[in-house]
């Protein structure tokens, strides 16, 4: 995970800077909203090119909701990459450790902008993966004085607790109510859930909130009356997750966002005016965080003899 957040800041620092190319994902609906096909999922095709390690591919990815019931894992993931000076492959990588390992990254490095404290109280919804590789990607930056999950299934929130306590140096409380989890420096979302179950009320001032679903997890009035909105990608994020139905319905533009993450990580922006300001921060996932973490795992592999080879007869 130290290597993941530095390669992800790296590259949120080119996107800002404008050495990173990342066109908005183009996705597949196969039932995940659409009433056919009826497999409840989802698969998204999401190109980049990585200025600063010179390495361009592809990730293929996506989420189906009835693979736990099947004992598959929820993420289905490939990253292709290639030389970009003449296209040709360069490896085929399974793509979804590198997604819950980059997903939290991304919200660690942008809370560091964020959060000026080497301390942090941290609220999670959800205790799954990307429960686990937020609270070990936010340990990487931050000393955990408290860590308080929710999720549906307390079973799953207990798990999650066993697991992260050799992680977390502070106390780790399991919710009996979602407005506990609430109670937090920074708030992050990593549900499936359809419902906006964040309240307004909830928040204290100057609590960072990242809803990183794929629908949108918070009540209208978090993204409205947010002081300032910030996203790693804006034609992406105003298109899926949490902005997405605002968005649709003209309450929010272009114009409500304040910057993207690779501004403020590249000293283009500040991250917050004020320790009471509310911020909403939506790192939804870009290819760029998914071609960086894969090239470099590929350069490593190079070096240590790892992996096969394959040739097209």
């Amino acid at each position: 995970m130290r290597d993941v957040v530095e390669i992800v800041e790296k590259t949120f620092r080119g996107m800002g800077e404008g050495t990173v190319v990342n066109p908005t994902k183009v996705g597949l609906d196969l039932g995940e909203t659409a009433a056919w096909p009826p497999y409840k999922g989802f698969m998204n095709a999401m190109p980049a090119y990585v200025g600063w390690l010179d390495s361009a591919g592809i990730k293929w990815a996506g989420g189906f909701l009835g693979n736990a019931a099947l004992g598959l894992p929820y993420i289905s993931s490939l990253i292709l990459l290639i030389d970009p000076k003449n296209g040709q492959f360069r490896a085929a990588t399974d793509g979804a450790l590198i997604t819950n390992l980059r997903t939290g990254a991304q919200s660690a490095v942008a809370l560091k902008y964020l959060h000026p404290e080497k301390t942090l109280r941290l609220g999670l919804f959800g205790a799954g993966a990307q429960g686990r590789t937020q609270t070990r990607a936010m340990a990487e930056f931050f000393a955990i004085e408290r860590l308080t999950v929710y999720d549906i299934r307390r079973d799953a929130a207990e798990r999650f607790a066993a697991e992260m306590r050799p992680v977390v140096k502070g106390q780790i409380v399991i919710a009996d109510a979602p407005e506990q989890a609430a109670q937090a420096d920074a708030v992050v979302c990593v549900t499936q859930s359809k419902e906006k179950f964040v309240k307004r009320a909830w928040l204290k001032p100057g609590t960072v909130l990242f809803p990183m679903g794929s629908y949108q997890e918070c009540e209208d009035a978090v993204l409205l009356e947010a002081d300032r909105i910030i996203v790693d990608h804006v034609g992406q994020c105003l298109h899926r997750g949490a902005l997405r139905e605002l968005s649709e319905a003209g309450k929010l533009t272009e114009r409500s966002i304040y910057a993207t993450i690779g501004e403020v990580v590249a000293g283009k922006k500040p991250g917050r005016a004020s320790t009471t300001q509310n911020i909403v921060c939506i790192p939804i996932g870009t290819g760029a965080m998914d071609i960086a973490v894969a090239t470099v795992a590929y350069q490593r592999a190079v070096e240590k003899g790892r992996g096969g080879h394959y040739a097209f007869v």
